[in-house]
């Protein structure tokens, strides 16, 4: 027996799993995507992209160079919004 879920979803007993109505349109409450079709694709690529990078051998970033050129941004950034306001 199914039941059918709001959002798009219903659970399928016989497959006992989820199941995506793509035709359904999603509650912009519960979710940023309009249609289900559109929340799987980017589910679909999200997963892609974290298992490459989890894939990848080479070397890492260190964490305070990261945030060292994070912080860079942010400066130029801030000033660039005080010039404007200037």
């Amino acid at each position: 027996m199914e039941s059918d879920a709001p959002f798009g979803l219903r659970y399928s007993e016989s497959m006992n799993t989820t199941v995506i109505d793509m035709a359904t349109p999603l509650d912009p409450l519960i979710s940023e995507f309009e249609t289900a079709e559109e929340a799987d694709a980017y589910d679909r690529w999200f997963r892609a992209e974290v298992e490459a990078s989890l894939a990848e051998t080479g070397p890492g970033i260190p964490h305070d160079q990261v945030m060292a050129e994070m912080d860079a941004i942010i400066v130029a950034a801030e000033e660039r919004l005080r010039a404007k306001q200037a």
